[in-house]
Parts: structure tokens; C-alpha cells; sequence
């Protein structure tokens, strides 16, 4: 039994280091991609992409959907994916990805908090604290000044905000009603669900021109291939494992990291990152650290 929890202690941190590099270089992704889409293009593809990668999954493993868990499967699909996908493509049209990428680390914040709220999680004044602490490092974020002006449009950083809320709503879901199904049977049914109508949708768009008649249109698609087969496909696959290994809030962790490689793309990328974008992070991942309190199962 020791050996065996040893194995998922080792696998579980595997796993959290895998996730945290790979969705952290998805805001860098998503930036390439919006070079020559549209916001709801990238969304749209990006969904397409990986419900095109899931379907012969979803022939493989028909016979073992819980169909009757469909409810549960639909809030995993909008809030987990499709939601998110739109959310941060229209975001990172006026915010810098490294800046969307430290907005992301409230995801464990978030989690926490509707797990008290919904969830029957409890809350210890330690992770009060942490809550507290991860709003002031946002807060800081949204009102960094350059030339005078607030130098992120909050509407914007709010719509990033929302998407962490959402990944939260996910994980929380998942934890408490799809524990027992397997990893890809969950991720084969979310993007299913919502596969069909976003490739109806981009189908209707410009994007096949936007591939050929834009200067960096194949660059583009292969940014959005790479964050829909990698930052989707293979995560979600990951992620879902992980949770399976620990809970939401263990898992939603990645946030640590995430932001981390986030702000190094930016930098490699030209993004103007300043002390404050770093106090600001430093404020959020304390916070999240002291979310982590909350108890989750033996690592």
C-alpha cells in the first residue's frame, strides 16, 4: 500500500510539472494564433482541433460513457473547455500573454472558494488570508500604470478572471461527480459535446482564407494546432488524471508554475514585464499557497 502511494505521490508530481509547462507556453500560443484569426476563431478552432483529435477516442470507448452522468459531463465540457477557449483568445487581444498567464495562477483561489460555497469545503483563517492576499496581487496587476494610464483594459483582465472562475467550476465538478470515469472518457465526452457546433461555427468563418491569404496564416495555424493537440488535447487528458490521483485544489496548483513560464515567454517575446508584474505574482502565489492548505488526499 506504501509503494502504491509512493508511486501516485511521484506520478501526481510528474504530472503537475508536464501540465505547468505546457499551459504555461499556451498564452504564447494563443498570442501567435491571433496574429492572423479572430478571437472567436481561435476559440472556435481550438475546440474543433481537439474534438477532430478526440473522436476516434470516442468510437473506442462508446460502450463505457455513463451516459446518465450527462449533466455533470456538460458542466466539465462548457466550463472546462469550450468557455475558457473563448474567454482567453478574446482577452489576449488587449492583454499581453505573460500578464494572462499570472491572471490564470487564481485558478486554485477560485477553486477553493466555490468548493466552501458549493462543494461542502471548509475554510481555515490561513487560506482567508491566501484569498485575501491573491485579490490584492490582482488588483495590483490591474492598476500597474505605463505613460500615465492604466496599462491593461479591466474589462478585459476581468473576462481572464471569469476564466479562471470557470476552470474552477470544472475541476470542482469533476472532483465531486466524475472521480470514478475513466481520464479520456471524460475528456473524449467534453469536447464531443461541444465539438460539432464550434467546427459548424468556424467552418462559417474566414479562417481557411485567414490560413492562405494572411502573411503568417500557416504560422498561425500551426500556434493553434500545437495549443489544441498539446494545451488541450494531451492536458486535458493529463489534468483530468491527476485530479483522479489527488483533488481539485492539488491539481489546480499548477498555477504555481504556470505563471512562471508564462512571464518567460513574454520576455523571450518582447513583452514590457516590470518589478511590479512580479510583486503582483509574488502577492497571487503566496495567496494560492495558503489556499493549498485546504486538505486533499495523501501525497
Amino acid at each position: 500500500m506504501k509503494k502504491n502511494l509512493r508511486n501516485d505521490s511521484a506520478l501526481a508530481w510528474l504530472l503537475l510539472i508536464i501540465l505547468s509547462v505546457i499551459w504555461g507556453s499556451s498564452f504564447i500560443l494563443i498570442k501567435k494564433a491571433l496574429v492572423s484569426f479572430t478571437a472567436l476563431e481561435v476559440g472556435a478552432a481550438r475546440v474543433s482541433i481537439s474534438f477532430l483529435a478526440f473522436l476516434p477516442l470516442f468510437i473506442k470507448y462508446f460502450k463505457e460513457i455513463p451516459w446518465h452522468k450527462y449533466k455533470a459531463f456538460i458542466v466539465v465540457g462548457v466550463c472546462g473547455s469550450g468557455l475558457p477557449a473563448f474567454l482567453y483568445a478574446i482577452g489576449q487581444t488587449e492583454i499581453p500573454s505573460s500578464i494572462a498567464g499570472v491572471i490564470n495562477s487564481l485558478t486554485p483561489v477560485f477553486t477553493l472558494i466555490l468548493a466552501i460555497l458549493f462543494f461542502n469545503g471548509k475554510l481555515i483563517k490561513k487560506q482567508l488570508f491566501g484569498i485575501i492576499l491573491s485579490i490584492l496581487g490582482v488588483l495590483m496587476l490591474f492598476f500597474i500604470k505605463r505613460e500615465g494610464q492604466i496599462a491593461f483594459p479591466i474589462g478585459m483582465s476581468l473576462l481572464l478572471v471569469l476564466a479562471t472562475i470557470s476552470y474552477a467550476v470544472s475541476a470542482n465538478t469533476l472532483s465531486k461527480y466524475l472521480s470514478s470515469v475513466r481520464p479520456t472518457v471524460i475528456s473524449v465526452i467534453s469536447f464531443t459535446i461541444l465539438g460539432p457546433f464550434m467546427l459548424a461555427y468556424l467552418l462559417s468563418t474566414d479562417f481557411i482564407s485567414h490560413i492562405t491569404e494572411t502573411e503568417h496564416g500557416w504560422n498561425s495555424l500551426m500556434a493553434v494546432s500545437a495549443l489544441s493537440l498539446l494545451g488541450t488535447f494531451l492536458a486535458n487528458i493529463l489534468f483530468f488524471r491527476l485530479i483522479q490521483l489527488t483533488d481539485a485544489v492539488f491539481a489546480s496548483s499548477v498555477s504555481f508554475v504556470i505563471p512562471i513560464v508564462a512571464l518567460l515567454w513574454g520576455i523571450v517575446d518582447g513583452e514590457i514585464i516590470t518589478i511590479f508584474h512580479f510583486l503582483a505574482l509574488l502577492f497571487i502565489l503566496g495567496g494560492v499557497f495558503l489556499v493549498k492548505s485546504f486538505k486533499h488526499k495523501s501525497l
